[in-house]
């Protein structure tokens, strides 16, 4: 394990992880880091449960054509939004990759705010394979539609105290898969992941701007997604796939749809991205928080020093 080294850049949506980890792996790309930790570069895995997906780019952040050009990217753009993924079929992928960039020399970083994601790879989760039942989710969406999301986000709270913490109180796909993986099994959905031998000597490190730098970062993003494009790529989505796959139940999507619907302005659908990327994340600093080996820096130059004592 101590020579497979991992180097994970995680913290909250809009904290500047991409930025970081393409400043970091240029780095170690160059004659003197080869020369100084003898490696032969870095190549970086996104950990990111939306930027699988193709055609979804604007909305999902997805790193430049030009930073994917420069570092080589794996894990983005590999599913059709129509397409089932799962936790359990991400760390396959992931260790895999991870293991084949270790082969070649390079170090690989692992980037990304999916915590679940991060989890199930630096602790080798053992995560029950639990197949759709798809007869119990059309129960679950009818409940939906004639009670409300909270009613049956309620009844997961009620069966699992701690979903609360990883599971988005706005995305029914979440709430019903949740749900689903806790009556199949018997269990709480939080308690299904059991840690394993760990594969790889990771060094986490953590982002976590000021509340207002964070604010102010959500706004400035929201505003460059709608002049890049968000409104027209949403279009083009929902002319090819249905509206209402469960993919499109994520932070800029939804609301734009709710736009085109003619259910709110694009001001409003703006004001929600905004707002409900914000309390996104708030659960996901919740949720990192619980993790005690992350080292949280404040800038770049703290972030060299520990690469530094780790490589050597």
């Amino acid at each position: 394990m101590k020579n497979k080294k991992l180097i994970v850049i995680l913290g909250p949506t809009a904290s500047g992880k991409s930025g970081l980890a393409v400043k970091l792996a240029l780095r170690l790309n160059s004659g003197q880091a080869k020369k100084q930790f003898g490696i032969n570069g870095a190549e970086i895995v996104s950990a990111d449960s939306r930027q699988i997906y193709k055609e979804m780019d604007i909305g999902t952040a997805k790193p430049t054509k030009k930073e994917r050009k420069i570092i080589k990217h794996y894990l983005i753009d590999i599913k059709k939004p129509s397409r089932h993924y799962t936790v359990a079929e991400y760390k396959k992928e992931a260790i895999k990759t991870i293991n084949k960039i270790i082969k070649s020399g390079k170090i690989p970083f692992l980037v990304g705010g999916t915590g679940l994601y991060i989890k199930a790879v630096i602790d080798n989760l053992e995560i029950p394979e639990v197949k759709p039942d798809w007869r119990l989710r059309r129960k679950l969406e009818s409940k939906i539609e004639k009670e409300g999301l909270k009613s049956v986000y309620q009844e997961l709270i009620k069966a699992d105290p701690e979903a609360a913490y990883i599971v988005d109180p706005n995305n029914p796909r979440r709430i019903i898969r949740a749900l689903e993986v806790a009556i199949k099994t018997k269990k709480p959905f939080s308690q299904q992941r059991k840690k394993g031998e760990p594969l790889f000597d990771a060094l986490e490190i953590g982002l976590n701007p000021s509340k207002e730098k964070l604010i102010k970062n959500i706004k400035k993003r929201t505003n460059r997604m709608i002049k890049m494009g968000l409104v027209k790529e949403v279009k083009n989505l929902i002319k090819k796939y249905n509206k209402n796959l469960s993919t499109f139940d994520t932070i800029g999507y939804r609301e734009i749809i709710e736009y085109l619907d003619g259910g709110i302005t694009l001001f409003e659908a703006i004001e929600n991205i905004n707002k409900n990327t914000r309390h996104f994340a708030r659960r996901q600093m919740t949720w990192f928080r619980g993790d005690k080996r992350i080292q949280w820096v404040k800038n770049y130059k703290e972030t060299e020093r520990l690469l530094k004592q780790f490589l050597k």
